[in-house]
Formats: C-alpha cells, sequence, structure tokens
C-alpha cells in the first residue's frame, strides 16, 4: 500500500557501511530513499506524519523489537525485558553490538545473543533421548533462509551440546530463490506485454511476492501458474513454468549450498559419514532440488523434524527460560564457538599466543576466559582486531575495540604485573572483564633483565567458563607467595594488589548519549503511533455507528422516533458520512469523539425509548411477584402488621395500574411516563417498608432465594 515508507530486510544493513558491495546490491531492491552517513554508515529517509524523518538501521531494529516486545506484553499480560536474540553466525562485533543497541532503544535487555543454528540445535537436543551411547552424536544443521544460508555442525551428549563449526554463504537463500523466478517472468512479460516491470516499484512488489507464492506451489507440485490482474498499466499478466525449468534456472546457487556445507565437515574435522543426522530448516528450504543435493552431500536424506520457520524462535525461548531466575529447566549446558578469529595487540606489537599470534582462534568456544600478565609501568592500550581478513564477510572491517588500561595510582616501582581477564562472552564479543595490577616487594635483591622482541612479553593463563542453565563457574591458578632461586635462596615476596580502570572505544558503535536520544525518540514514535492508533479505531467507530444507526433508525427503531426526528437523524448522519470521507479523513481523534457524540445525543433518547419497553416489562413482572409474595407471607403476622402490609401491597399495585395505564395510552414515539427505573425503585421501596413490618432482616424473594440454594 505505501512501498516507499517500507522497510524490510533490515538485517542485511544493520551494522554494514554504505559504500559496501553487498550493501549496494541490496539497496538496489530498496523502495525507499537512502544515503551515506557522515560515520559512513546508512541512512534510511522516510515520511512520517507529512514529514519527512532519517533513521539509521538500528533505529529501525528497535523499531521491530519495540513492536515485537508490545505484541508479547500485552500476549502475556505482564510486562518483559529479558530476551534472547537470534543472529546469524557470519555476524561481527560491530553488528552484534548495533542488535544490542537496537535492543537497548527498545527497552530490552538481552540476556543472550544466540546463532541462529545453535538455537537450532539447542530445540533440537534438549529433548533428544535416542543419542548414541557410545560417545558424542554429531548432526548437521542447515539454515536456508530468506537472505541466506548457514550450516553448522552439533556434537551432543547427555546434557550438553557443542558447535563444532559455523559456516555460511550470506547472500543465498529464498529471496534469490525468487529473484531468479522474478527475472524470468520479466523477461517474458517485457515481450509478451510490451510492459517493463523494473520502472514500477509496486508492481515490482506485487510480482515478486507472487514469484514466492509460486515458488512453494512448485515445491509440492510439477508445474505452477502464475496470474496478476492489473500489474500495471492496467494489464492482466499471466505466466507458466514447471518445476524441471525453474530447478535449471536455479542450478547455479544450488551448486553454492554444496561450498558451507563442505566448509563446516572439514572446520569441524568430521566426514559425511560420521554424521548422524542431517536436519534441514529455513524458509528456503523447500524447494525439492535442495534434498536431493543434501541427499547426494550427506549420503543421507536430510530431516525435517523440526519446525522450519520456528526452530530459532523456540531454541531462543529455551535459552531465555534458561538464563532466567524464574524458570527451572532442565540442565542443559551450551557451548558455542566463533565463527572468526580473533586477536589482541598492544603498544609494543602483537599480543603472542603461540606462533600465529591469534588470541581466540576460530572455532574457539564461548563462553571463555583468558587471563594475559603485562610487565607495565603505566597507562597502555590493547586493540581488539580479526587478523585473519579472509575469514570475514566481503568488505568487513577487521577493526573491533580499543581499551585503555590505567592510569595506575598508587603505584612506585617502575614495573609491576598487570594481570588483564579478558572475556569472550554470551553475546561472542570480546570484552575486559577487570583488570588488576601486582606489586611484589622482594626482600633480598633481584637482577632484571630487558627482553627486546617485535611482539609484547606476557603470560597468558587460559580459564575454562561454562554457562549451563545461567550459572558461571571459573578456575584459575594461585601464585605462590614465595619462590625458591637455583642456588637454593629463598626470596619472600609481599604482594600488593590494585584495581585497574579500564575503558573502552568501539569503533561504530553508538555512544550512550545517542543511545539515549533514539530511545528518547523511540518512545516519542511510539506514543505517536499509538495517538494515530486510537485516532483510526475512533474514526472506524464514528462510521460503524453511522451505517448501523442508519439502518436501526428505518428498521428496529422505527416505531419509537418521530418523523421530525428520522428526519433530523438521517441528516446528520448523512453528513458525517460525506465529513469522514471528505474533510474529517484525516482528522484529530477528538474531532472523531466529538461528532459521535453529537450523534449520541441526537439517538439516545430513541435508543432508550426502545430499550426501556423490555426492561420496562421485566421490571413490572419483578414488583407483581413481590407483592404476591408479601401477600401470602401476612398470615404469620400479628393483625396490626398483617394490615400494614396489605395496605402497602394494595398502594403500590394501585400505582402501578395507574401507571401502565397512562404509559399504554401514549405512542411508542413519545417518551415513557414509566419508566423501568421507577419500577425498580417502587420495587425496593415497597420491600424496605414490609421489612420494617415483619421485623425481618430479609424479605421473602430472599428467603426464598436462600431456600432455592
Amino acid at each position: 500500500m505505501n512501498p516507499k515508507s517500507t522497510v524490510s530486510q533490515i538485517k542485511r544493513l544493520i551494522g554494514r557501511k554504505f559504500s559496501e558491495p553487498d550493501v549496494q546490491n541490496e539497496l538496489k531492491m530498496f523502495p525507499v530513499e537512502t544515503s551515506e552517513g557522515s560515520d559512513g554508515g546508512i541512512l534510511i529517509h522516510l515520511k512520517y506524519l507529512g514529514e519527512t524523518h532519517t533513521f539509521t538501521p538500528v533505529q529501525i531494529m528497535a523499531m521491530l523489537f519495540a513492536h515485537l516486545k508490545d505484541i508479547t506484553e500485552k500476549n502475556l499480560e505482564m510486562a518483559i525485558s529479558g530476551c534472547v536474540i537470534g543472529i546469524p553466525s557470519y555476524f561481527t562485533h560491530l553488528q552484534r553490538r548495533a542488535y544490542l543497541n537496537a535492543a537497548t532503544i527498545a527497552g530490552l535487555k538481552p540476556l543472550r545473543l544466540i546463532h541462529d543454528c545453535t538455537a537450532t540445535a539447542l530445540s533440537y537436543g534438549i529433548y533428544k533421548s535416542d543419542l548414541l551411547s557410545a560417545g558424542p552424536t554429531f548432526v548437521a544443521f542447515v539454515d536456508i533462509g530468506q537472505c541466506d544460508t548457514q550450516v553448522s555442525i552439533a556434537s551432543f551428549e547427555v546434557g550438553h551440546m557443542k558447535i563444532l563449526s559455523h559456516a555460511f554463504d550470506r547472500s543465498l537463500g529464498g529471496r534469490d530463490f525468487d529473484e531468479v523466478l522474478f527475472n524470468h517472468f520479466v523477461a517474458q512479460f517485457k515481450g509478451q506485454y510490451n510492459i517493463d516491470v523494473y520502472s514500477n516499484v509496486k508492481a515490482c512488489i506485487r510480482l515478486r511476492a507472487a514469484c514466492e507464492k509460486l515458488k512453494k506451489v512448485l515445491s509440492a507440485n510439477a508445474e505452477g501458474p502464475l496470474n496478476i490482474e492489473c500489474l500495471m498499466d492496467e494489464t492482466d499478466v499471466k505466466g507458466f513454468i514447471k518445476r524441471e525449468e525453474f530447478e535449471k534456472l536455479l542450478s547455479w546457487l544450488l551448486e553454492r549450498i554444496c561450498i558451507p556445507c563442505n566448509k563446516a565437515l572439514a572446520d569441524a574435522g568430521l566426514t559425511a559419514e560420521k554424521i548422524y543426522s542431517v536436519e534441514l530448516v529455513g524458509s528456503g528450504s523447500r524447494i525439492p532440488a535442495i534434498t536431493k543435493l543434501l541427499t547426494s552431500l550427506f549420503r543421507r536424506e536430510p530431516s525435517r523434524k523440526l519446525n522450519a520457520s520456528e526452530c530459532v524462535a523456540r531454541g531462543c525461548a529455551l535459552q531465555c527460560a534458561m538464563l532466567s531466575p524464574i524458570f527451572r529447566v532442565k540442565e542443559y549446558e551450551v557451548q558455542d564457538s566463533i565463527p572468526f578469529s580473533i586477536g589482541l595487540s598492544s603498544d609494543e606489537g602483537p599480543v603472542c599466543v603461540g606462533s600465529n599470534s591469534i588470541l581466540f582462534p576460530r572455532g574457539h568456544l564461548f563462553p571463555s576466559v583468558k587471563i594475559l600478565t603485562f610487565q607495565r609501568s603505566n597507562l597502555f592500550h590493547l586493540e581488539a582486531f580479526y587478523p585473519n581478513l579472509n575469514e570475514l564477510p566481503a568488505g568487513a572491517s577487521s577493526k573491533i575495540s580499543c581499551f585503555t588500561i590505567g592510569p595506575f595510582q598508587g603505584f612506585h616501582d617502575n614495573k609491576a604485573r598487570v594481570k588483564v581477564r579478558v572475556q569472550l562472552n554470551l553475546h561472542g564479543i570480546l570484552t575486559i572483564e577487570s583488570t588488576t595490577l601486582i606489586e611484589d616487594h622482594v626482600v633480598n635483591s633481584v637482577t632484571t633483565g630487558d627482553d627486546h622482541s617485535n611482539s609484547d612479553k606476557m603470560d597468558v593463563e587460559y580459564v575454562s567458563e561454562r554457562v549451563a542453565n545461567g550459572v558461571e563457574g571459573s578456575t584459575s591458578r594461585q601464585h605462590e607467595s614465595s619462590q625458591t632461586s637455583v642456588d637454593g635462596t629463598r626470596k619472600d615476596k609481599a604482594t600488593r594488589r590494585l584495581d585497574v580502570p579500564v575503558s573502552e572505544n568501539l569503533y561504530g558503535v553508538m555512544s550512550t548519549a545517542e543511545l539515549s536520544e533514539a530511545h528518547e525518540k523511540e518512545l516519542q514514535l511510539a506514543q505517536q503511533d499509538r495517538t494515530m492508533e486510537q485516532t483510526k479505531d475512533k474514526k472506524n467507530t464514528l462510521e460503524s455507528y453511522v451505517y448501523e444507526m442508519r439502518n436501526k433508525l428505518f428498521n428496529t427503531y422505527r416505531s419509537f422516533a418521530s418523523d421530525r426526528e428520522r428526519e433530523d437523524i438521517s441528516r446528520s448522519l448523512q453528513e458525517t458520512e460525506e465529513w469522514l470521507y471528505e474533510d474529517g479523513d484525516d482528522e484529530t481523534e477528538l474531532a472523531y469523539s466529538s461528532k459521535l457524540e453529537d450523534l449520541k445525543k441526537m439517538v439516545n433518547p430513541i435508543e432508550n425509548r426502545y430499550k426501556d419497553v423490555e426492561a420496562r416489562a421485566q421490571a413490572t413482572r419483578d414488583l407483581l411477584k413481590c407483592i404476591v409474595e408479601y401477600r401470602m407471607s401476612v398470615d404469620s403476622l400479628p393483625a396490626q402488621g398483617r394490615e400494614l402490609m396489605m395496605r402497602e401491597c394494595n398502594k403500590a399495585e394501585q400505582w402501578l395500574r395507574e401507571k401502565t395505564h397512562e404509559q399504554d395510552s401514549l405512542p411508542k414515539n413519545s417518551n415513557p411516563v414509566l419508566w423501568s427505573s421507577d419500577v425498580k425503585a417502587k420495587s425496593e421501596h415497597l420491600n424496605l417498608i414490609c421489612q420494617q413490618i415483619s421485623g425481618s432482616e430479609c424479605s421473602p424473594n430472599q428467603e426464598d432465594r436462600g431456600e432455592d440454594k
């Protein structure tokens, strides 16, 4: 309906630069206006409430998160904040932090960013009871989504799962299969109907939607038709394609699916024969040719036991429950692996860990911690980066972040040991958890020498850290407080530990001030959305009232309205209807409410007359029943009380007879002289008087009800 203000596939843009070739290809299919930001990022220009607003992909993603949060809160009837968000395994640090920022703007607190295939593996493995008894069970997960293909190899044991490898093709998914059909029919319609679909935004959207439906038809049928009325230039188009022809057009894309599958197996150090099962999921996985291809590759037919569209969401929900203190979930350990190697360098050069200067190699399990020990006398910097650019998606930056450690306050020695606790956290993001300065005072003199090299000299301690249902455990080495030299001399040490401040400079990530400003803007936009929704609801209510009253006025309410009333109300209804479709098409909630109240003031008297007929009849029956019951109960009263009660019953009966006679003489379109409320009031008065006479706390009516109970 409004393509130039409708944004989709935002996951493809978040944390990316405008100049990246892949991004430029994405933006060619975007119906909205975009431009490059001052930081090289992407800006999206949208018209909202008559004004052009500029948003970043992070802000758009925050809108989606806020909408999902609203849906969930309405469904659960409670406020929520904690969540687990599924992300592609190929996301870099910048993209992961962009997701966290989007969640913060939306008022969410992510407990974990989890890889899509890891979430799928969790939903598969936590309930799996038929695992191999001897050793781990290896399962391949192939997720062919809307815009990407991800493959992971997971190892399952009782109460534990481990991701051995991740591989991906971030530009191969269901929409690419749709695009093959789209291009095929664009060329066909140009020759057959002389129309250029590319020149019309709405026509492109409608044809792509029709091609997606046709793809699903071809998944279950050998052939399928395509029919669209008035695609463009008032032209109806028809097309037809066989599955065999479609698969031939797809052949070059299908071959690419094998690449991440083979890479995942190689990185896991496994052969296809060792794979116990292949689980095929994702919205783009239903094409029969894909099943044949994977059967040939893994030498077994892929399984479709998991819900292809919901498996990631189910895994996220399970992980969220495991990390939440509120829910009790089966003990199950989840260990994921990083898709890209991460290195660390200091002011003096690369931080050496082994021969390749990589701190966390590709495939390293996380969450995990390493403790680095440096010899430093003053403030220094550590730079986190991706050392192997060939592992990264094309166009991704190698920079991650820069940490400033220091200054060292209250420190007097020339050099001291600085222990840096580097963590690869649950989100797959590298952080420095803490930094401690350790100052040793040795009793006897010690000779030290200077080491000169191109790399930073330091010690590394690996700390195992596992997370099972939100409980973290770690082990670290304890250091002796004394040492013995080669000649047997004992050197006693007095150790002083100081916490050292750490600050982090994140590349390309929103600052705290920018996050706060974006959060405020999101709240304002959400309030405007609510106002617009309320206005739309009020407009619809007014429109419905006009049609409903027009129908009732000449049917249900006809005998209860005078000719003049009908004419006046009919005229007002007609005027309101015309106003709704002309000047009132885009008005405020107050204007619609005011119009509705004006109409109700005219209609309510007639509606009240109609409704009171039935209510008055019921109230009359209740009063007569009350009179009969009191008359039947007088035998148990003394003479004086009996006479008083009979008199009150006779008075009430006489009043009712006179008023009913007077009411029956009036036409239905005049206001009643006897309302149902008058009859109810008379019943209450009679009950009160008779109770006083009988000296009982409850009327015969109530006693009867009590007996019935």
